[in-house]
């Protein structure tokens, strides 16, 4: 075995708290790893005496591609479906991994080791005549390789020791992770560096990649977002990289074989090309010392080819885009969005300046003074943000892209030169302004507290970044690098500030008001988006390069009052108190109830409260439920001046509203967090809604109810709790009630929902038990209200389907578009209450864990049904079930509907011929999911949170279904099949929500009468003639 060139246990700066340990290591073929010893990993002792490795793996021991579900698409969720976000987050990966977290207990909580490698080459490799090989790249190197042959041996591998993986193509970079249970890194990393050594790119499995990639495509296909990105790409210079179509689809791919190219050629060719040792970056993150690391890494990675060094340094400087020009984008949301764009030169090597993150900070501010509250005060804007994004295209070696979006009213869309005109008022008013250094200070301080009080991360999402980091900061400063301010250098700022104006600047406006009668639409290729390219007037272009004036109501920020002093630690009065203690009720009041728990663990000067206010006829009434709606806006409206200082300052909060409750959650350093809470309640109490605010929030949650839905995966999850719950207000009808609604009836309101209140929280991280309660003072103090009786607050009460019922309920998707149509089976087991939930929940979870991957591969890897294929636990209300979701642009709902039902009846043979040993790496595996150790505070939050919404109360949740795992059967997984999920089981129950893309013919569902489905055409009649579950919560 070859030595490595080079290796230092030193070199790389970490955070005082971090126990970690970091090796960077370099290889004779040129490829650089960081190697991370994480002690907490193997915290009962390496090498472990109790979990050998049972098979024959010398101590050495899915592809889960992040898949566009929903909500609740973690092994255990809670559904508001109603509360669907509108304004939903359109990034292209929008899944979540399947994650179970645990609370503590006395047995041993360990985490998982896991790795990363980025290669430096993205999409800008893609050639011309093959447009999104480097993606296409990147799936067929999950289909095996010359040591392990089998297209599914990575991803069965993973499944069955606790492991997920993903893999992502950036512009400049592909990234492949992996996380697996702590015992079986090795035989991960064994598959794994297969990937960058001899891969089979298999000839038979290229057209089912083809169709994956462009099931991909499919799923952002009705994305503003993207749709706005593919623009930009499709208006920039011919002979800049970013002309690319990036995602690669059917069309792109297959035509590059229409017209005589050899595809796995050109894709082993990329691959020869860029894939060696020199543009490779590894992140391995394990318990075993460092010394093992490094000879695994020696053993399998020495194998990968030599290559050079790779060079990210600045290009030459190519024009983006085309000056003076104003590109008018059709929405399919209802919305109106002003993106300005600026190009700044490559700043990689700037890092531990950060001129960008100064000029974000301020042209993106949201106190008085700063742009978006001059533009609010306008009424032309309800939202900003600036800055240069995190991905590729953004911070590329050609350039840096800093953006600008404006959320426009339709008053802004109407002015939206003027917009313009004081964005440019403002850049006047920094340009004479000197680049002030208590800014900068400030930012520093923030950073600096952010590294030395850094949360822990999920280790494959650490991984990752660390790997992206490699590429990007020095060696010393691959930790720290996106924290450091070190530098104050007022003339490089002044040096970017300079590229703010007019002659550099791309103007985009993405909207629903679009003129589609104009004669000069043009259509973008690959999305099929129609856009206007007008020119703008010099004359408006000479006004914006030298405003006559700047607003007096323009200037800078005053100071942060919410930057933390205080970093003490409460735990250290507390040495003899245990981290494996639950939350505990401290305030137990008709008003308010409070749980709280000090943090023993993380040792961070870091706390989350987290507030349910029940108010008094939230949602007893349609009319209740949207004034309770406009309420909660408009108090975030009156409150975002305070909120945003404080967010800013790493002390967040958010306010939402949950059913008919109110859901309030300030989280951060704790030192001011009393003040926040303070001011928050204080415009609680005193709130009075304002005229012209009222309009503004009218007209954006106006866009909110109508953009809900219009994901297609959203709209079967929201469908099917209109179904299920016993209380649910439709969006439709909530839209035609808020049209009607005058500021009269919300003044009127306001008063009354305030009368009567109950308040329950937690207190949790780093307060004693006398700042918690003085927390709950702060409500008894401030709010003047009654108590809300118990019986006037809103419960939950789920449909309890009898035996046997079939239901199916089918819908056009809500974007006329959208290609893509879902399925998604519902089929609920039993109420999550008794002296059995444990165990049926824990059986429930181990059924997931041995089909999950099997069905992936069933139904997506060789029947290719679509991108998204997802089958896992739901948790409706205390109610657990079982969901499998489908969605395709290929296939009707009705043929997805009989492939799932294909598969379902196909399980009873799969458990049959499980054999024990791989039961017991599923049964296994998933204990150490359930006992995995939280990342972090607010995982570990988030988990006690969830207990108290679903009043279960459970604090301890996962370590018992861990216990209750040690003792299930093969047997009793068959017998929990054979009862709930089998077609011919006594207690199974399903409901199937069907989504019609308009690829599908909705005609098409009449025929599921014939197949002894029951059609539901009138959910309310169906209501009124159905039980309910008592309420648990």
């Amino acid at each position: 075995m070859a030595a490595a060139v080079s290796r230092d246990d030193e070199l790389v700066i970490k955070s005082p708290n971090d126990q970690r340990s970091y090796r960077l290591l370099r290889l004779a073929n040129g490829l650089c790893a960081l190697l991370v010893h994480d002690p907490e990993i193997y915290a009962d002792g390496y090498p472990p005496q109790a979990s050998k490795p049972r098979e024959d793996e010398e101590m050495e021991e899915v592809d889960e591609e992040d898949e566009d579900g929903d909500d609740d698409s973690e092994e255990y969720s809670d559904e508001e479906g109603e509360d669907d976000d509108g304004e939903e987050d359109e990034e292209e990966d929008e899944g979540e991994s399947k994650r179970r977290k645990v609370k503590g207990g006395a047995e041993p909580i360990v985490k998982k080791a896991a790795a990363a490698m980025c290669v430096g080459m993205g999409s800008f490799s893609d050639p011309e005549k093959a447009q999104g090989l480097a993606h296409f790249l990147e799936h067929m190197l999950f289909m095996g390789s010359s040591e392990f042959p089998d297209e599914n041996e990575y991803d069965s591998y993973l499944s069955k020791h606790g492991g997920v993986s993903n893999a992502f193509t950036e512009t400049e970079y592909t990234c492949y992770h992996f996380e697996v249970k702590r015992e079986h890194l090795k035989g991960a990393l064994d598959r794994f560096s297969q990937f960058f050594v001899s891969p089979l790119v298999k000839a038979e499995a290229m057209d089912r990649e083809i169709l994956a990639v462009d099931s991909e495509f499919n799923q952002v296909l009705q994305s503003d977002s993207c749709r706005l990105y593919q623009l930009q790409s499709h208006t920039c210079s011919q002979r800049h990289p970013l002309n690319r179509f990036t995602w690669g689809n059917k069309k792109s791919l297959v035509d590059a074989m229409g017209s005589g190219i050899n595809l796995r050629e050109e894709i082993l060719h990329m691959y020869m090309r860029n894939y060696h040792g020199g543009a490779m970056r590894l992140v391995i993150i394990g318990g075993e010392p460092l010394d093992i690391l490094e000879c695994w890494t020696m053993e399998l990675f020495s194998k990968v080819k030599a290559g050079p060094p790779l060079d990210i340094g600045p290009k030459t400087d190519i024009p983006f885009w085309k000056s003076g020009k104003l590109y008018k984008l059709e929405a399919v949301r209802d919305l109106h969005s002003l993106w300005l764009s600026w190009t700044l030169p490559c700043l990689h090597k700037e890092y531990m300046k950060k001129p960008e993150d100064y000029l974000a900070h301020l042209l993106g501010h949201e106190g008085k003074g700063s742009l978006l509250y001059f533009l609010k005060a306008k009424g032309w804007a309800s939202s900003l943000s600036a800055g240069v994004g995190s991905g590729g295209s953004q911070r590329s070696s050609y350039a840096y892209i800093f953006e600008m979006s404006i959320r426009l009213t339709d008053s802004g869309l109407k002015n939206v030169f003027e917009v313009i005109g004081a964005v440019y008022q403002y850049i006047k008013l920094l340009k004479q302004s000197e680049p002030q250094e208590w800014i900068f200070k400030e930012l520093q301080d923030i950073g600096h507290m952010e590294f030395r009080f850094a949360e822990e991360q999920p280790p494959d999402d650490y991984a990752v970044d660390l790997a992206e980091n490699m590429l990007f900061y020095s060696e010393k400063h691959i930790v720290c690098g996106e924290y450091i301010y070190e530098d104050w250098d007022p003339e490089l700022v002044k040096h970017a500030l300079s590229f703010f104006n007019p002659d550099n600047m791309r103007v985009d406006v993405l909207s629903k008001s679009f003129d589609k009668q104009s004669q000069a639409i043009q259509c973008e290729p690959w999305f099929g988006s129609q856009y206007i390219e007008e020119d703008i007037p010099s004359s408006l272009i000479e006004s914006w390069k030298n405003p006559v004036q700047v607003d007096a109501n323009l200037h800078l920020p005053r100071k942060n009052e919410f930057i933390p002093g205080d970093f003490t630690l409460r735990n250290a009065n507390c040495p003899g108190s245990s981290s494996d203690a639950n939350p505990c009720c401290i305030v137990d009041e008709p008003f308010i109830k409070l749980w709280y728990k000090m943090d023993m663990t993380f040792n961070v000067p870091r706390a989350n409260t987290y507030f349910l206010i029940s108010v008094k006829d939230g949602c007893s009434s349609l009319e209740n439920s949207v004034l309770t709606d406009l309420f909660a806006n408009l108090l975030k409206d009156e409150l975002n001046e305070v909120l945003y200082q404080a967010y800013v300052a790493k002390l967040e909060t958010s306010i939402s509203v949950v059913a008919s409750k109110l859901e309030i959650k300030l989280y951060g350093y704790n030192d001011k967090l009393p003040i926040l809470l303070s001011k928050i309640l204080s415009t609680f109490r005193s709130f009075s809604p304002k005229t012209d605010r009222f309009e503004v929030i009218k007209e954006d949650l106006e866009r909110f109810y109508k953009n809900t839905n219009m994901k297609p995966m959203s709209h079967s999850t929201y469908l099917r709790l209109q179904v299920l719950r016993e209380i649910f207000w439709d969006v439709d009808k909530k839209l035609e009630v808020l049209m009607k609604l005058t500021f009269t009836d919300l003044v009127a309101f306001v008063p009354k929902i305030l009368s009567q209140l109950h308040i329950e929280g937690l207190c949790h991280g780093n307060l004693s038990e006398d700042e918690a309660i003085n927390i709950s003072k702060i409500f008894l103090n401030t709010l003047p209200a009654q108590t809300l009786p118990e019986e006037a607050r809103h419960v939950e009460r789920i449909m309890c389907m009898p035996n046997g019922a079939n239901f199916v309920r089918s819908l056009r998707a809500k974007n006329d578009l959208e290609e893509n149509s879902v399925v998604e089976v519902y089929f609920p087991i039993e109420q999550d209450v008794g002296k059995e939930a444990t165990k049926l929940r824990a059986i429930t979870d181990l059924f997931s864990n041995i089909i999950e991957e099997p069905c992936f591969d069933q139904l997506r890897t060789k029947e290719q049904l679509g991108y998204t294929v997802d089958s896992s636990p739901r948790m409706t209300y205390r109610t657990l079930a079982y969901c499998f979701q489908v969605m395709s642009s290929k296939y009707s709902p009705i043929y997805l509907q009989s492939r799932i039902d294909n598969f379902i009846d196909g399980l009873s043979d799969l458990l049959d011929g499980l054999n024990e040993e791989t039961f017991e790496h599923h049964r296994s595996g998933l204990i150490a999911d359930k006992l995995e150790k939280e990342p972090s505070l607010s995982y570990q939050t988030s988990d006690y949170w969830s207990q108290i919404v679903d009043k279960r109360y459970i604090f301890d949740m996962a370590k018992l279904e861990a216990e209750e795992l040690k003792t299930v059967q093969k047997a009793d997984v068959i017998a929990w099949y054979n009862t709930y999920i089998r077609s011919s089981a006594p207690k199974r129950r399903r409901l199937a929500i069907h989504v019609y893309g308009c690829n599908s013919d909705i005609a098409e569902a009449a025929k599921l009468q014939e197949q002894s489905w029951t059609i539901i055409d009138d959910v309310e009649s169906l209501k009124a003639s159905s039980q309910f579950y008592s309420s648990l919560c």
